[in-house]
């Protein structure tokens, strides 16, 4: 592999890097912040998706290490998740529900160009962006149920 393919691909696996860390940090805020008999099971699915989001973020750190990148620290990690910001109304379960679909489909467009900046050059982390993305599409998948269920609800 070229040295500028080699970049691009450790360019793209920090991005989702830094994108799952932060989703680790705004679901644990969220998965206690919530308040309510209805945000208990919400609560319940996000506290659960902190470790599998944290176990996304130390396969990519791993496979940033083997192709030669550097993992980076804190400092050097974006924050871009505005919509999974725990709500100033901490019973506002509808508006977390689509902040985490929100985070959701911001990983799957993430490992969708991963898996074709991989294609025919990297088949090691283009399997690994796959495995990733269909997680995040089952995530994507059982939000998305309660986002019919809290919104049939609310009518």
């Amino acid at each position: 592999m070229d040295n500028n393919k080699r970049d691009a691909i450790i360019a793209e696996l920090k991005r989702a890097y830094a994108g799952e860390l932060e989703t680790v940090q705004n679901y644990l805020a969220n998965s206690v912040d919530l308040d309510g008999v209805r945000a208990e099971e919400i609560k319940k699915a996000l506290a659960a998706d902190i470790q599998e989001e944290l176990g996304h973020a130390q396969m990519l750190a791993k496979r940033i290490k083997v192709l030669g990148g550097r993992v980076p620290g804190s400092m050097e990690l974006p924050r871009e998740q505005q919509y999974m910001q725990p709500p100033q109304d901490s019973t506002d379960l509808i508006s977390v529900i689509k902040g985490v679909i929100a985070a959701e489909d911001s990983a799957i467009a993430g490992y969708e160009r991963i898996t074709d900046l991989c294609d025919k050059v990297d088949p090691v982390t283009q399997d690994l962006a796959v495995t990733l993305l269909g997680d995040e599409q089952e995530h994507r998948r059982a939000f998305v149920g309660y986002l019919t269920e809290f919104e049939r609800k609310s009518s």
